[in-house]
């Protein structure tokens, strides 16, 4: 992150430090560095002690950053050899940079691994001297391809495991063995079986396996925008951030967790890891929280899901907003369009329960003196959203292409960045950002390049269909019941999964069962992607939770079960938009959509009066019973039922309000 050159700004940000009683800058850097290497597998890397050694990292790095870059602009070599030298590049950085295991040396780079790195340039140059005979052979390979093929596998799944974990790998490995050995499984399960020339070619010599939809995005879309997000970070977007939110919703009842929920919003949706936006953000929103009032549980559990939501929210979506497109041959934009109404309403729902837990427990905000003012923070940083509505005009309306919308984007920011002196970035910023932006590349891709073999599986062997006519017969053609079956397909795949492979995986083999039922295929992947974004803060497996629990001292079960209630609205969103897509914008009017999302809105706010059990006074729990009754016929769109709905949150209002008067109570502003 860019240093702070402006005075104001640090002195505010002083004050605010002193109030909450901060711990020192470098305790909390180093206690959130030390949880997100141990819970995020992918922040696991060596800390080179050769000067040496780093040099070469960072050049490797900003030699690849720059092979993006002028695809992007100048366009990309045929498909199989850019994909094949894309995946080289990150195999090699994931070898220098991830020890083989815990107990290896975290210093120096291993001579094995040395042989790693040369055999993953090896497959691309395999693939670039004989590219017409690789293409042509497809489907009847070599001796010579069936060993390339083969080592391009085993390096993909060592990568893989020393990057995620164990996690991804069995499941890459188990859908290996499905496609060697499907003649024997059981029941519909069963398919005619492949050797493993057949199977391995699939991965290696066309664009369905390894080389698939996946690594294209990898290589393109998503490398991109991971470099856009470290040059914004370069030029302080983050503490923009920060400033921003702390200006705006400081001051208001349970202000710092409103603080936590827009700083982590903006920031998620750009870097797309829950957990490392749960220890940007966390390590200075959850003392605040604390210091508040606010418990430990309810601190750590506002961070880790207002994290999770980052990725649910447009423009960018943490990436996986471009896999989307991709799958479902889409314009980017109209991803974007499709997921503002139900993002926008996941997080309304975790701030109506902010305000409500902070009206309970009468919790204040912190006073407006010691907080950055919004002018000051406008006039300083403001004008870094201008390359974001840049990008969004590029997406939108110059008829780019998302790759050179991007591209032109990244120049944007750092041009913009000179506007102040607070902002600037000097050439070796650029550089570093360049550096940074391949190095967050590689965890991403690796992962994309491992699910390529379950989606190669998948492809050769029609295993998703299976899935999806197995899902429905559980269900029994009942669409709800079909819904809960895939949603718990989709939290189950994503445990402890990063959340683009998650995605993949839970839309190739959950989403086609929705589709089979007639829901609109962007609806159906919009909810695989919600339930595999949350089975990170979901128990038992709920890393985000678990990591923003490790900041705020409190109990991780616990916290992860907070944050499950707190995003209890994105649990309902996912049902309200594949029962009514005029949710997410789809073959609607204008007028139509206003009011599907003004009384989901109503719905949002029913729903969190009646899991926090309080408006103006504590709630009855028959009464909590009657507005989730209400909250359901709103989500359920219809005149009738949305007037049952509004009918039932007037009564609330009516009997609490009186309530209030009579046990002299203050309403709550």
């Amino acid at each position: 992150m860019a240093k702070i050159d402006n005075k104001t700004e640090q002195s505010t940000s002083e004050e605010v430090k002193e109030t909450i009683g901060f711990e020192g800058d470098s305790e909390l850097v180093e206690k959130s560095e030390e949880i997100v290497r141990k819970l995020d597998k992918e922040s696991a890397t060596r800390i080179f002690s050769s000067d040496k050694m780093k040099k070469l990292l960072y050049l490797i790095a900003v030699v690849v950053s720059c092979y993006h870059l002028y695809t992007a602009f100048f366009g990309p070599p045929v498909t199989l050899k850019h994909r094949s030298l894309h995946v080289a590049m990150m195999l090699s950085m994931a070898f220098i940079m991830y020890p083989f295991s815990p107990k290896a040396s975290n210093k120096s780079v291993a001579w094995y691994d040395w042989i790693f790195v040369t055999l993953s340039c090896a497959v691309p140059f395999y693939v670039w001297t004989d590219y017409l005979g690789v293409v042509e052979r497809a489907g009847r390979a070599s001796e010579t391809d069936m060993v390339i093929s083969t080592l391009l596998v085993v390096l993909v799944l060592e990568a893989s495991r020393r990057v995620t974990g164990w996690a991804l790998p069995i499941l890459s490995m188990t859908f290996i063995a499905y496609g060697l050995f499907g003649r024997d499984m059981p029941g519909i399960f069963a398919h005619r079986g492949y050797d493993w020339t057949a199977l391995s070619n699939h991965f290696f010599a066309n664009t369905e396996g390894i080389y698939g939809t996946s690594v294209s995005v990898a290589a393109s879309y998503i490398f991109l925008f991971i470099m856009f997000g470290c040059v914004m970070n370069k030029c302080g977007m983050g503490q923009f951030f920060n400033d921003l939110a702390l200006s705006l919703a400081g001051s208001s009842k349970g202000g710092p967790a409103k603080v936590s929920v827009i700083a982590s919003g903006f920031l998620g949706s750009i870097n797309g890891s829950a957990i490392a936006n749960v220890v940007t953000t966390g390590a200075f929103t959850i003392p605040l929280m604390k210091k508040t009032g606010y418990s430990k549980e309810f601190a750590g559990a506002v961070e880790s899901s207002a994290s999770v939501g980052g990725q649910l929210l447009p423009p960018i979506m943490g990436a996986a907003a471009f896999i989307m497109a991709e799958m479902l041959g889409v314009e980017y934009s109209s991803i974007v369009v499709w997921a503002a109404v139900p993002a926008l309403l996941y997080y309304l729902g975790i701030m109506i329960q902010i305000q409500l837990r902070a009206s309970k427990d009468g919790l204040v905000g912190l006073t407006k003196d010691k907080l950055p003012k919004f002018g000051v923070v406008v006039k300083d940083k403001g004008h870094l959203f201008l390359p974001i509505l840049f990008l969004l005009y590029m997406l939108f309306f110059s008829g780019r292409t998302v790759i050179n919308s991007a591209f032109l984007s990244i120049i944007v920011t750092i041009i913009v960045s000179q506007f102040k002196a607070s902002t600037r970035m000097s050439f070796k910023d650029v550089v570093d950002s360049l550096a940074d932006g391949a190095k967050q590349t590689v965890s991403v891709a690796i992962a994309c390049a491992c699910v390529g073999i379950i989606i190669g599986v998948s492809s050769k062997t029609g295993f998703g269909l299976t899935i999806a006519n197995t899902i429905i017969s559980i269900g029994e053609q009942s669409l709800l019941f079909t819904l809960i079956f895939t949603m718990i397909t989709c939290m189950i795949l994503g445990m402890g999964l990063p959340s683009i492979p998650a995605y993949i995986i839970t839309a190739t083999i959950a989403a086609p069962a929705l589709a089979e039922l007639g829901i609109p295929p962007s609806a159906a992947h919009m909810f695989s992607f919600y339930f595999a974004m949350f089975a990170n803060i979901t128990p038992p497996v709920a890393l985000a939770s678990f990591a923003a629990a490790g900041l705020s001292g409190g109990d991780p079960m616990k916290t992860g079960i907070q944050s499950v209630k707190l995003s209890i609205a994105g649990f309902i969103v996912p049902f309200m938009f594949v029962y009514s897509p005029k949710l997410m914008l789809i073959d609607t009017t204008l007028l139509e959509g206003v009011w599907t999302a003004l009384s989901a809105s109503l719905g949002v706010f029913l729903i969190a009066m009646a899991t926090e059990g309080y408006i103006y006074a504590r709630l009855s729990f028959l009464n909590r019973i009657i507005a989730a009754a209400g909250a359901l016929c709103l989500i359920k769109s219809g005149i009738i039922t949305d007037m049952i709905g509004l009918a039932v949150l007037a009564f609330i209002i009516v009997m609490q309000k009186r309530k209030a008067r009579t046990i002299g109570v203050k309403p709550a502003s």
